[in-house]
């Protein structure tokens, strides 16, 4: 009962607790040398990331993070467009990396090592590591996201489509908005809505984690056409010409480029989400993509997490249905001695369920596409383009199993 794990971000994280609190003997191998870092990404929790978090005596309380009560959508001029009342607690990347990581034992968590290499059999998977060591385990487990090179190798077809649109990210530090921003704007999960646009912004916790009022973050999320072969190609070109087109460093963004940015801010957002863009010091962007496995279950190889399926951010899906893959994943192992049985039943459960969470997350996102390509996707750009639906069907839970309207 010994598992390997490639990938050492929240999926391979989730994926060696939920084994491990099963009696299995876990090493996860991530290739980065350094501690992750999220970027200061904010994350949605819903009540399956919750109910995980609780399974490892982990919190999952308001030291998680910063709770909102209700959610607004500004107009150009800053009014208020429209309101909803939605409770939900917001926390950020590095907070459950910290949690996750720090509650998994040393011995169990290799930085600077990365599957490059594996064969099965029915006895076990022989799997080969860049540093040259050789491992026999019952299970690989790929958790190695959205590029993932286990995938590669067995679904060489199963490649990311791009969605037509970039999300420009970054945060600000709540002591440096201004007193009307902080007092009328900070509190809320807040949309601005320009034509064929998204900006979602929200309240996370600040630098080391602290959740005391003055000491959080605002994180945004700011979605924006650009046409593959156009917009696209020049956004990720760098000063020296080199184009990067799995997504370019943060650092190799050129200067022009990001003073666009904010002067579109400027131009087309509120008032106050312009401000907000205005004074974040790491403003990057990623262009956004999505991904649908067809198959999860390779003998004794599983896909997990973005290694799996990659949905637009518009759910706040992915850290859950990371906990959620990877609960499924230690129940079905659970309740068989055959690995290959038991992936072949984690893989029913999952894939229609990863299926589904990525048609949503694509219906929500399809009118701000660059081009839309069909009738089907032009009636979905026209529902889901209103504040009301906006604010209804963005990072809310989706029930696992129900149809998705």
């Amino acid at each position: 009962m010994k598992a390997v794990i490639a990938g050492g971000s929240l999926g391979g994280l989730f994926a060696a607790h939920m084994l491990r609190r099963r009696g299995w003997t876990v090493e996860v191998h991530e290739r980065v040398e350094q501690a992750l870092q999220g970027r200061g990404a904010g994350i949605v929790t819903h009540p399956a990331l919750l109910e995980a978090l609780r399974a490892f005596g982990l919190p999952a309380d308001d030291s998680l993070g910063v709770r909102v009560a209700e959610r607004l959508v500004l107009a150009r001029d800053g009014s208020v467009r429209g309101h909803r009342e939605v409770p939900q607690l917001l926390t950020a990347w590095s907070r459950l990396f910290h949690l996750l990581r720090t509650a998994l034992p040393d011995e169990c968590y290799r930085s600077a090592s990365e599957v490059v290499g594996f064969e099965q059999d029915d006895e076990c998977v022989r799997i080969r590591l860049s540093n040259g060591r050789e491992i026999e385990a019952a299970l690989l487990v790929a958790a190695d996201g959205l590029r993932s090179a286990i995938r590669k190798r067995l679904l060489p077809g199963a490649e990311p489509r791009y969605a037509g649109y970039v999300a420009w990210r970054g945060m600000v530090d709540e002591a440096v908005l201004s007193a009307p921003v902080r007092e009328r704007v900070f509190p809320h999960f807040v949309f601005d809505l320009p034509p064929h646009e998204q900006l979602v912004a929200y309240p996370i916790a600040g630098a080391d984690n602290s959740v005391e009022p003055g000491r959080r973050r605002f994180n945004f999320v700011w979605y924006r056409p650009a046409d593959e072969h156009g917009a696209l190609r020049d956004l990720l070109t760098d000063a020296e010409g080199r184009h990067w087109p799995e997504g370019i460093p943060p650092p190799r963004v050129r200067p022009e480029v990001l003073a666009a940015a904010r002067h579109a801010a400027a131009e087309v957002l509120s008032p106050q989400c312009a401000e907000v863009i205005a004074k974040a010091t790491n403003l990057f962007f990623q262009p956004i993509f999505d991904l649908e496995s067809p198959r999860l279950a390779f003998g004794r190889v599983a896909l997990l997490g973005d290694a799996a399926f990659v949905a637009r951010p518009h759910c706040g899906m992915g850290v859950s249905k990371a906990a959620d893959d990877a609960s499924a994943l230690a129940e079905a192992l659970a309740g068989t001695a055959s690995v290959a049985e038991a992936l072949q039943a984690y893989e029913r459960r999952r894939q229609p369920e990863g299926t589904r969470i990525v048609a949503h997350a694509r219906a929500l996102g399809t009118y701000m596409q660059a081009q839309l390509r069909t009738d089907e996707e032009r009636a979905m750009a026209e529902r889901h383009r209103s504040p009301e639906a906006v604010m209804r069907e963005t990072a809310m839970p989706i029930t696992p199993g129900v149809a998705v309207d």
